[in-house]
């Protein structure tokens, strides 16, 4: 364990620390569980208040029972004890406010207190911390927002910036969090923001805390189940789509495999109009490699998707055949008709190539694929983020991501190949030399 003399910041907080210094008004720092994103902002806000006498700063949670818990009796005295040791304050636990010497003050509240909050709301702040925000209200942050309104120099005379800080475990697509700093629109109207570059965003993940962990927490958030793990280990934001076609608990993961222990290959090319890597309009061009075993069970082994011109994808996916000893190379001819297959030929003339036609709508094509995923009958050799992302955001109701979904259409077109048009019939998958993980 780490001697508290011998304290410092973990270079990912440093570089948060960095962050909440710069120019952003709105900062937020997301990630999985004990990943220091609530040490480090407290002691940024710890700063802000002895650099400006006077200053008021206001740390904010749902519930101030467990704002109390969670960081007056825990966080707090840890960031004063090891990194402010001889400052002096004093902690009015019947107002809860902590008091420095030079007059500065930070108020704790819990949204969940009318009485409190409305007390609050008489006050002004230079610092506004929304605490575990993915429980807070998007109203509740407009709110408060109102209150940042404090005009106050530091100790050099400079104005001291009013700062709005926030940290969340990362909640699913359809929370405020994730418009305002991934999206980058208005919530409400869903208009882009005025000016992005008041808003800023950094992950901090437990491994890069792991030295200020107890022995075995990482092992335990690594056997949490997939959607938890994704969030609290990952610090990913997770799916909100009702009645997915894929749920994150659907995907079934294995170790390395051998192209030798699958009876076929294929590699699926889903193409676009992308003109190269630097045609931002235009969708990648999805290529997923898939194999199936002498059981019936679908292998999903490499996710090669690109943005790139037609040299290069078609390069790309003859790499692939050869990478993993493909039979043949599936490509949809809707886009393209025999521009696709002449693509494909002059990367490599030889190379077996067949293609499909959509003759369905995709959400009618990923329909079955996903109900063997449901069975079971389909397992990852690997964490296919970007693929899986686009996978979970298939409904009955249709495709609800933002671009189209060309990794989960390659895959479709590959599972589809290999487990669907032959009928293979349903089998237990029982894992022989795979090495089976969450």
């Amino acid at each position: 364990m780490t001697k508290r003399s011998e304290f410092r910041l973990t270079d990912v907080q440093a570089q948060a620390t960095k962050l909440l210094g710069g120019p952003a008004r709105s900062i937020l720092l997301r990630g999985g569980s004990r990943s220091g994103k609530t040490f480090c902002l407290i002691r940024a806000v710890v700063v802000r208040a002895l650099k400006a006498p006077g200053s008021r700063h206001g740390i904010f949670r749902h519930t101030l029972q467990s704002l109390k818990s969670s960081v007056v009796n825990d966080t707090f005295p840890k960031v004063m004890e090891l990194c402010f040791k001889g400052v002096a304050y004093k902690i009015d636990r019947q107002n809860w406010v902590a008091d420095f010497a030079n007059g500065s003050s930070i108020i704790f509240g819990g949204l969940d207190d009318k009485q409190r909050t409305e007390k609050i709301l008489g006050l002004e702040f230079a610092t506004v911390y929304l605490n575990e925000a993915s429980q807070i209200s998007y109203g509740a942050r407009m709110m408060l927002l109102t209150r940042l309104a404090q005009k106050i120099d530091r100790i050099d005379g400079q104005p001291l910036p009013m700062k709005e800080y926030i940290d969340a475990n990362p909640p699913t697509t359809s929370h405020w969090l994730y418009a305002l700093f991934e999206a980058g629109i208005e919530p409400k109207s869903g208009e882009p923001l005025a000016n992005r570059s008041l808003f800023a965003t950094m992950q901090l993940n437990p491994q890069s805390n792991a030295h200020n962990l107890a022995a075995g927490y990482l092992d335990s958030l690594e056997s949490l189940s997939e959607r938890e793990r994704r969030r609290f280990l990952l610090g990913e934001y997770q799916s909100a789509v009702e009645g997915a076609l894929w749920r994150l608990e659907m995907f079934r993961r294995a170790g390395p495999v051998s192209n030798t222990d699958l009876k076929r290959i294929v590699v699926a090319v889903d193409p676009s109009g992308c003109a190269g890597k630097e045609d931002r309009r235009s969708d990648e061009i999805g290529i997923s490699v898939c194999g199936i075993d002498h059981r019936g069970i679908g292998h999903v082994l490499e996710d090669a998707t690109l943005r790139g011109g037609p040299d290069e994808w078609a390069r790309a996916a003859v790499a692939a055949h050869d990478r993993w000893g493909a039979d043949r190379i599936i490509a949809e001819r809707n886009f393209g008709g025999a521009l696709v297959e002449s693509n494909i030929r002059a990367a490599r003339a030889n190379v077996p190539v067949k293609l499909v036609t959509a003759s369905r709508g995709k959400t009618a094509r990923a329909e079955p694929v996903a109900a063997l995923y449901e069975q079971g009958r389909v397992v990852h050799h690997g964490r296919f983020v970007d693929l899986e992302d686009q996978l979970t955001q298939f409904s009955a109701a249709g495709y609800q991501g933002a671009k189209s979904p060309d990794r989960a259409d390659a895959l479709v077109w590959a599972l589809t190949e290999l487990m669907l048009e032959q009928q293979v019939a349903p089998a237990q998958w029982v894992p022989t030399n795979f090495n089976l993980g969450r």
